[in-house]
């Protein structure tokens, strides 16, 4: 086979980048699916995982299909690197929602770099008019963006949870929150004196009322 070409060898080039970074998340998944304790969390990095596996085995095709076949340099890279972070996944945080909320973290941020990945890989297959390329770009992408939008709901669940976790009831009240309880409790007693002086006030007014009608009686 021929040498690629200066535009197949760069979308070769971005194919093989994007080829690495999913055998890393791959080797990733399958340390944060063993130490997740959350069913439904849990579920969705399994389905994940196999949608990871599922996106390397289409970017290899594409690239052979270019001319390419170097991107096992990329995959060892991945997989050296996930290699490296996997222990920092297991003994991250003191408790268990918390080391979940620290992996979403890490999780989330790989998915936005995936999905810029893509989306610059599917803008530069249209500009050269690689449809085929950008077509694979684009539905990975969104499938990138879907794992994003739920890990943003679990971060949101997780730093919920540890917050219950982690701080005792009486310290996750707010300042704001206390010092509006205070005010209504101080605002109380000026209400009930309030309501006790009213009768008084009223009392000259029929007082008034009885005197003009002895008049009025006297003068007929």
């Amino acid at each position: 086979m021929a040498d690629p070409n200066q535009r197949d060898a760069k979308l070769i080039q971005y194919l093989s980048e994007a080829y690495g970074k999913e055998r890393e998340l791959e080797m990733a998944l399958q340390v944060d699916i063993a130490i997740t304790t959350k069913p439904p969390y849990k579920k969705r990095l399994q389905q994940h995982l196999k949608e990871t596996k599922a996106h390397a085995k289409a970017l290899d095709k594409r690239i052979r299909k270019l001319g390419g076949g170097k991107q096992v340099v990329q995959s060892l890279v991945g997989q050296v690197t996930a290699a490296a972070k996997g222990p920092l996944h297991v003994v991250r945080g003191d408790g268990q929602q918390e080391k979940m909320l620290k992996n979403a973290k890490t999780q989330f941020t790989s998915e936005q770099e995936e999905i810029s990945t893509y989306l610059a890989l599917e803008t530069f297959a249209n500009k050269v008019g690689d449809t085929e390329t950008a077509n694979l770009a684009r539905d990975i992408r969104r499938e990138e963006e879907r794992m994003a939008k739920f890990l943003e709901g679990q971060i949101k669940q997780l730093a919920s949870a540890t917050a219950l976790d982690e701080v005792p009831a009486n310290l996750r009240r707010s300042p704001s929150t206390k010092s509006k309880t205070t005010k209504r409790k101080a605002a109380k007693p000026k209400k009930a004196a309030a309501k006790k002086s009213s009768p008084k006030k009223a009392a000259p007014k029929k007082a008034a009322k009885k005197s003009t009608a002895r008049k009025t009686k006297a003068k007929s």
